[in-house]
């Protein structure tokens, strides 16, 4: 990526890139969720493999946000403002799992081996 662009998306730079995260913070901490709850294991399969290989309790921990965010959701309300102001919603649980199983995707394909997991079709 160039730099102009980094620099573009960059929060500490970027007084509009900086209203979005907070924007984005905000929304998020309503429901008590973290961005990286916001990834769907059914859309990209390294998001799966990487959930699969994250520990247990910090799976269930992301469960438990996303059915709590639903539960809210469907009754129109939002997290109490005690419990929103302890939210971290950037604090990442995923970005470094789904990093390296990118990266091994990657140096399998470069070396041609077959992928470790494909999507079926029903």
């Amino acid at each position: 990526m160039s730099s102009f662009l980094q620099s573009f998306l960059d929060p500490k730079k970027n007084f509009l890139a900086r209203m979005h995260m907070k924007a984005v913070s905000t929304r998020l901490r309503r429901y008590g969720l973290r961005y990286d709850d916001t990834y769907d294991q059914y859309y990209h399969m390294d998001i799966k493999e990487a959930l699969n290989r994250l520990p247990r309790e910090v799976v269930d921990a992301r469960n438990q946000r996303l059915k709590r965010a639903m539960d809210l959701s469907m009754k129109h309300e939002y997290l109490p403002k005690d419990l929103q102001a302890v939210q971290t919603p950037f604090r990442s649980y995923l970005q470094e799992m789904l990093a390296l199983v990118e990266r091994e995707r990657k140096e399998r394909e470069a070396l041609g081996a077959l992928p470790l997991y494909q999507r079926t079709l029903p």
